[in-house]
């Protein structure tokens, strides 16, 4: 470290693993009161980096711990601060804090800056934290029939910074620790920003504008429901873009309003739907970039509230155009992804992009990216019935028969299942048992069958939705009847929604996400759009040879298979030259953020993949005083805003 004259250390630098743990084979770099300039020179690595500059970064730090820092070299540096991940290119600066992570290559050389203990106070929050245990429990406003419930008073308490029931910080705000280097975002998922929430808990969360961004050439988004009165101003990047294809869900009132408030250029098209009470429920992104194109899988309608208030999942991966000599070379994700666009049927339309010619956007017009390196496989629905070797392909079956192929640890055999959604469908116990049995599927170890999990189903309670950040009014967005949500068999699954270590107990739930579980370790994860109904799932019929399905649906599966590949790195918004090395995991592992600080990330023989898991593992069950919601019931008791359901 290059220093004028000895000055008072505030801090360090502390080099990081890509998991984003603590490297105890490096030293950390101590930063002093004034200006530190860091490069080649002081960095230590085991092998060259020419990428790195000799003066690459200037840090000027003040005696309170607050730093500044300058771009000296030529490459980015990425400041990830929060719920922002910031590029700073060539004689760029940004002001740092106590937490932040710095990316000196993006992907690469990564460090933290931490404050040291003598230089914070009291009175100083560490970064992202902006809420005080005083503005945590008035967080919830009373209402005329008292106040919201002791536990939810205590669970806003609890999000007082340093917090922790069991001691240890990262499971009271396990979020606050969710840093992903950009080569490994595509090999997990994250939250979308909520808006009332504190800093810390949007930790490497996403706005709609963080992946609708670049030079979009064509844009497809495919969605339920979709209102362009908010979506543009929102998203403004989308009126440049020349082609936008709008697939949709809405109904035939309000197709007339899209029609005629949409921009000229833009396309709508409502898939077909043959069976009747299905839906287009399908959320995703397909943005198509002079470099290649980006991939979108979420939980979110294009509604203002959807992208606000809720918790939401996404998942984005980025893959390159194919070598022109290679166009015939496929791979599995382009198959599940050409035949589902395939299903659609949206109007074709011709295109001229800048440098690469003329093309029909049509299904087979995607089939000239390479997706070789996809860290997903997609599980998609749609209507129809389905017989043959056509029964695998969607809903429940295709994940049945993905799962039957893949070899889990031994700790998950009859461990429980977690089905957690938005919408309730008019189920029974056979289409549930069928449903578990494809949920169950998998061998162990030593090749036999896993074995039946116990499902759980988290669902919010009628207390959750009163204290919600939106109060009652979240219940719009989780439309269940009381004659479904009241089914007696239900009772031994319902388990609570909680979610105190990513900030988001009072985010109702939108995201949708079923998974195998065995403590903090996931056997697998899929982020939906499928809410639990037959209509999104399918059911099987005549003895198990059809399968009807009623609606679309798309969703991404997380596999510990996946992550053997070292994929991922390629950006279709970022000039910055990725690393084409591969490399070989022996054996990967899928966890919680609560589990990730209790593994051993640093092992070169394991990958262990952080998944953002919004709710607590194991989920509580129901207690006897818990009532589900139901939409369409009465509740008197007044909620955060002073309300009563349904409103008078």
């Amino acid at each position: 470290m290059s220093l004028s004259h000895p000055k008072t250390e505030v801090g360090y630098l502390v080099p990081l693993n890509h998991n984003l743990e603590e490297n105890p084979s490096a030293p950390k770099l101590p930063i002093s009161h004034g200006t530190n300039l860091i490069g080649r020179a002081n960095i230590p690595l085991p092998l060259p980096d020419k990428r790195l500059s000799r003066n690459h970064i200037t840090l000027t730090a003040s005696s309170d711990g607050s730093a500044h820092l300058l771009v000296e070299g030529t490459n980015p540096v990425v400041v990830n601060s929060g719920n922002k991940r910031r590029k700073l290119n060539s004689q760029q600066k940004a002001a740092i804090s106590d937490g932040d992570i710095l990316e000196l290559i993006p992907g690469h050389h990564l460090f933290k800056y931490e404050v040291s203990g003598a230089t914070k106070t009291d009175n100083t929050p560490s970064a992202g934290t902006g809420t005080t245990n005083k503005e945590a429990s008035h967080s919830l406003s009373q209402d005329g029939n008292g106040t919201c419930s002791q536990e939810q008073r205590r669970n806003a308490a609890a999000r007082k910074p340093g917090h922790s029931q069991s001691g240890e910080h990262s499971n009271a705000e396990a979020i606050r620790n969710f840093h992903i280097p950009s080569e490994k975002i595509p090999s997990t998922f994250r939250l979308l920003r909520v808006q009332q929430l504190p800093p810390w808990a949007n930790t490497s969360c996403v706005a709609i504008d963080d992946v609708i961004q670049g030079d979009i050439l064509v844009a497809i988004l495919s969605n339920y429901m979709v209102d362009l009165d908010w979506l543009v101003p929102a998203c403004p990047a989308l009126l440049k873009v020349p082609h936008v294809l709008v697939i949709h869900g809405e109904s035939d009132g309000r197709v007339d309003y899209l029609k005629r408030s949409k921009p000229t250029n833009w396309i709508l098209h409502k898939p077909p739907l043959p069976i009747s009470f299905g839906t287009h429920h399908s959320k995703a992104m397909f943005l198509v970039y002079p470099h290649g194109i980006r991939v979108i899988v979420h939980t979110a309608n294009l509604i203002y509230v959807d992208w606000n208030n809720k918790t939401q999942g996404l998942w984005m991966q980025d893959f390159p155009w194919k070598d022109q000599n290679s166009l015939s070379k496929g791979s599995v994700f382009e198959n599940d992804l050409v035949e589902y666009l395939s299903m659609l049927k949206w109007p074709e339309f011709s295109v001229k992009l800048p440098s690469l010619g003329n093309f029909s956007i049509c299904p087979s017009f995607f089939k000239k990216f390479d997706y070789s390196d996809a860290m997903v496989r997609l599980i998609a629905s749609v209507p129809g019935y389905h017989s043959g070797a056509g029964m695998k392909k969607w809903g429940h079956m295709k994940l049945r028969s993905l799962l039957q192929e893949c070899t889990f640890d031994d700790d998950f055999k009859k461990s429980p299942l977690i089905y957690q959604f938005s919408s309730l469908g008019s189920l029974d116990e056979k289409w549930m048992a069928e449903l578990t049995s494809s949920m169950s599927a998998g061998l162990s170890e030593d090749k036999t069958p896993l074995g039946l999990g116990e499902p759980q189903i988290i669902w919010p309670t009628v207390e959750d939705v009163r204290c919600s950040l939106e109060g009652y009014a979240a219940g719009n967005a989780i439309p269940s009847p009381f004659k479904i949500v009241e089914k007696a068999f239900l009772k031994k699954y319902w388990a609570k929604w909680k979610a105190d270590h990513t900030g988001r107990s009072r985010a109702m739930p939108h995201i949708k996400t079923f998974t195998r579980y065995s403590g903090q370790n996931l056997a697998w994860f899929l982020l939906t759009s499928a809410n639990l109904s037959k209509a999104a799932w399918g059911t099987l019929q005549k003895n198990n040879t059809q399968f009807m399905i009623r609606s679309y649906e798309l969703g991404v599966l997380f596999l510990p298979t996946m992550l053997k590949r070292g994929g991922g790195g390629f950006s279709c918004t970022s000039n910055v030259t990725q690393t084409e090395d591969k490399y070989e995991v022996k054996k990967a592992k899928l966890v919680s953020l609560s589990g990730l600080r209790r593994e051993q990330t640093h092992s070169t023989s394991q990958l262990t993949i952080p998944l953002p898991v919004p709710y607590e593992l194991p989920p509580q069950p129901y207690s006897s005083q818990d009532v589900p919601w139901s939409w369409d019931r009465r509740y008197s008791k007044k909620d955060v805003y002073g309300q009563v359901w349904p409103r008078t």
